[in-house]
């Protein structure tokens, strides 16, 4: 029968596709057997209109999913007449925030994977190993008041009824054709991935849409920076650098405009404004506790996905943020903009009290972001490491360097004995319940073991304690203000991480005692070359804490607003002093050049306590309470609720695998001690695998000069299935 000019009975159909570029609805007879690169050539001959379709896509609005198999046929992805599919282009404009709270319209593919569209996006920035930074979605105020289970279990219960659910970032469910509900990501056998499809709701189709407007948050309606605009930045000669560099193009794809060279965009990303807009900085949130800290995290998406199966619409907003805190082979000579957007990151963690830290080193923080600033207004030189010339003397130096790692110091009589550290320390294993305070004892460090006698005469007899330092995590804990100079130890045993406290009596003592532990824990005794340099290291890093008598500027020949360089509770307690105080511990760090500053701000940021731990709710199996679980590049951490004490450490090097169970979303990581099962309650657990496996796949990082991002390693290790 002939209906339509079309063969009706033999099993053809219409399938309705809306053009979105054109707002145009077209009806394609099709049959199940046709594949998906067959129906965009019969849509773009029925169009009839001579554009570069190259570009362009079909997304499924009802599965939230790319049809972006072209060899597939509608049949095998599911397609069935009730469909409506969108023939749209997968480059889209997309609004991201730098970690220095600058805005940048841009082309990202949202077809491809988050994590491949984070590289490209990288790349175009100049920004060197992208693999440590995500996207992640703008939160606010209340994402923090609540955990990601509880507003899911809400969400769920008041949409039972409805078809679909409300749209989540981390909310995932696998494909129906997988037979497994779990992962298996074991570290002998790295099993592939396969897809997961977040829970979207039916988009409906507008035939007219409209032109989706600029958000709020851009501060101009076709790009990000301008010419005398608040986003203008401040170049080498004291003028502005024109920011159109930035500016969408005639197609709204990122390039540069007129003579406008990639040094020019790399020095415009390298210096960032000495303040950000007000409509970035009225957006920032401010944890309130370690409760709310881990709420954070659920912002990060899904790198195995792409970002429009994950909400993500044109003209929407993500962060760009660095995700993994391992930085690898930071060179000023090439990482300008990496070395700033990092310094970025740290400075506003620290004033949003997103990281704690004493009164001494906000004020030595704010010092150096002062001395940043001062130096961003004047001309630097070009590079402020050695020429291209000397790349050769650099390469023999480092050949030495790494050669005369296990040279003796001359000072040592016996080249075969291995130099000893010893003297009275006071000692301590923190007990939970207890009010066990401190002990003295004559401690000997010596051959990556720690030896504690109770007295110094006690040598040739058996120790009290012995404590291996290889594999330790040492952590400082110091306070000048009240001449506190501790070292806390997380000793690997039997039984996990068993925590140790020692305190020394001076800053030499602690600066000694501290190098010689961090170098153990690397497996390097004392007679390493690297000890006198971490002394010397530890020394410089105390005496910048140290403010002098008097500032070196005038204070009244700056205006230093408190507020931007010091965390809120610092400015309740030094009130009106905020200013005089920085001054004073700026002339510590008066003669640093611009990246040497912001290199000590990263190395300060990164001696922190707190510093690299990702934190997220969790209850741990059989418990009935919460407790915080910290993910950090080499460990995971069970942690207090409320002080963020450590309970119990295990290390990356003694796991074995780690499984998802989809099902009940719990999350099983198997050390060679025992077996960690939780389940994550303020994100998804799929985010906390992420978390493990990255860290994971950045370990494996070698310095080989023809190294490439392995990014299928990457999808494995992280991508929650098996």
């Amino acid at each position: 029968m002939i209906a339509d000019g079309h063969l009706v009975g033999d099993g053809s159909w219409e399938l309705k596709v809306l053009v979105t570029d054109l707002a145009v609805e077209r009806c394609l007879r099709v049959k199940g057997d046709l594949h998906i690169g067959g129906v965009m050539l019969r849509l773009v001959e029925e169009l009839d209109i001579a554009a570069d379709w190259s570009d362009h896509a079909l997304w499924w609005p009802t599965r939230n999913c790319w049809l972006s198999r072209t060899r597939s046929t509608l049949d095998q992805y599911g397609v069935q007449a009730d469909a409506i599919l969108h023939f749209t282009p997968m480059h889209k404009t997309l609004r991201v925030q730098l970690p220095d709270l600058r805005y940048l319209d841009c082309r990202v593919d949202f077809s491809v994977k988050t994590f491949n569209a984070v590289v490209t996006l990288c790349k175009e920035l100049g920004i060197r190993h992208p693999e440590e930074l995500s996207f992640a979605k703008p939160l606010e105020s209340d994402d923090l008041r609540y955990n990601y289970r509880e507003r899911e279990s809400n969400t769920s219960h008041k949409k039972r009824s409805a078809a679909n659910t409300s749209a989540d970032t981390n909310t995932f469910i696998g494909h129906h054709g997988n037979s497994t509900h779990s992962s298996n990501n074991s570290l002998d056998n790295i099993k592939a991935t396969s897809g997961c499809t977040p829970v979207l709701p039916n988009t409906t189709i507008n035939r007219s849409p409209a032109p989706v407007p600029t958000p709020i948050s851009s501060p101009v309606n076709s790009g990000t920076w301008r010419k005398n605009s608040p986003y203008s930045t401040p170049a080498s000669n004291g003028h502005n650098v024109t920011p159109s560099i930035f500016d969408l193009t005639a197609n709204n794809s990122l390039n540069t405009t007129g003579n406008t060279s990639f040094s020019n965009m790399d020095m415009s990303l390298a210096l960032s404004p000495a303040t950000p807009s007000q409509e970035a900085r009225s957006r920032l949130l401010r944890p309130k506790n370690l409760i709310e800290r881990a709420r954070l995290n659920v912002a990060w998406l899904d790198s195995s996905l792409s970002i429009m199966e994950q909400g993500v619409r044109e003209y929407s907003t993500l962060l760009l943020r660095y995700k993994f805190y391992s930085f690898y082979d930071l060179n000023p000579k090439y990482d300008a903009v990496r070395i700033n957007q990092i310094y970025e990151q740290a400075k506003w963690q620290l004033l949003n009290e997103e990281i704690d830290c004493t009164e001494e080193e906000m004020l030595m923080f704010g010092a150096l972001q002062l001395q940043v600033n001062l130096q961003s207004a004047r001309p630097q030189p070009l590079s402020e490491t050695r020429d291209g010339d000397d790349d050769i003397d650099a390469a023999l130096s480092d050949l030495q360097d790494t050669l005369e790692g296990t040279h003796v110091h001359s000072n040592t009589s016996d080249i075969t004995s291995i130099p000893e550290l010893s003297d009275y320390l006071r000692y301590m294993k923190p007990k939970r319940f207890t009010l066990k305070g401190f002990k003295r004892y004559w401690f000997v460090c010596k051959d990556l073991q720690l030896f504690a006698f109770k007295n110094k005469g006690d040598s040739g007899s058996g120790p009290t304690h012995q404590i291996p330092l290889r594999g330790c995590e040492v952590t400082p804990d110091v306070n000048l203000s009240q001449d506190k100079f501790g070292i806390r130890l997380e000793v690997p045993g039997p039984d996990g991480m068993s925590e140790m406290w020692i305190r020394c009596d001076s800053e030499a003592q602690y600066a000694k005692w501290m190098a010689a532990c961090r170098l153990a824990a690397k497996g390097k005794t004392m007679a390493d070359a690297s000890y006198d340099a971490e002394v010397s290291s530890i020394l410089a890093f105390l005496a910048m804490q140290k403010p002098a008598p008097a500032p070196a500027i005038n204070p009244s020949s700056l205006d230093i607003q408190p507020d931007d360089y010091v965390a809120p509770r610092f400015i309740r307690k030094l009130k009106n002093k905020v200013s005089t105080r920085i001054l004073e511990a700026h002339t510590n760090v008066k003669d640093l050049s611009l990246t040497e500053a912001k290199l000590n701000y990263i190395k300060a940021w990164q001696s922190l306590p707190e510093y690299g731990v990702s934190l997220f709710v969790v209850k741990f199996m059989n418990q009935r309470k919460e407790e915080l679980l910290g993910v950090a590049f080499n460990r995971l951490m069970r942690m207090e609720m409320t002080t963020g004490d450590h309970i119990k450490t295990w290390r990356y090097n003694t796991m074995k695998a780690w499984n998802v169970n989809w099902e009940v979303k719990h999350m099983m990581v198997q050390f060679e001690e025992e077996n960690v099962i939780f389940s994550c309650l303020s994100a998804d657990c799929k985010v906390v695998h992420e978390f493990i496996g990255g860290y994971i796949f950045l370990s494996m990082r070698s310095k080989e000069a023809n190294q490439t991002l392995n990014e299928e390693l990457f999808h494995k290790l992280t991508g929650g299935w098996s």
